[in-house]
């Protein structure tokens, strides 16, 4: 196992943990900001399982595509039901499940061009 992946190994579940909790935490009223737009949430939601998606992939590498594609969408899926269970002001929205499965397979494919640019 070469350094890179040691340190994502280490990073990965730091991250994860950070991330279920900004998904799960109850929802705060949007208030207008400068930089909001319409549809922000959904690209909030490509950037950070496109993180996840590159973390996962730096952490375990030799990790089958159909593995790390279903890990990433049981995960995507859960999250969207439990914030949709726990009635702490989010719901459960297609459009950010197909925004998480984007963010995933852009963070899969960045890392596998990256990894073949750099061997």
């Amino acid at each position: 196992m070469d350094k890179i992946s040691k340190l994502f190994r280490k990073i990965l579940p730091i991250y994860w943990a950070f991330l279920t909790y900004m998904l799960l935490r109850p929802g705060l009223e949007n208030n207008e900001f400068p930089f909001m737009f319409e549809g922000i949430d959904k690209l909030l939601h490509l950037s950070i399982f496109a993180m996840l998606g590159f973390c996962f992939m730096a952490a375990i590498p030799k990790i089958k595509f159909l593995y790390f594609f279903q890990i990433m969408i049981i995960y995507g899926l859960l999250t969207e039901i439990l914030q949709d269970e726990m009635h702490w002001g989010r719901s459960l929205e297609f459009l950010d499940l197909i925004a998480d499965t984007v963010g995933c397979l852009c963070g899969y494919f960045v890392f596998k061009k990256l990894r073949s640019l750099t061997i």
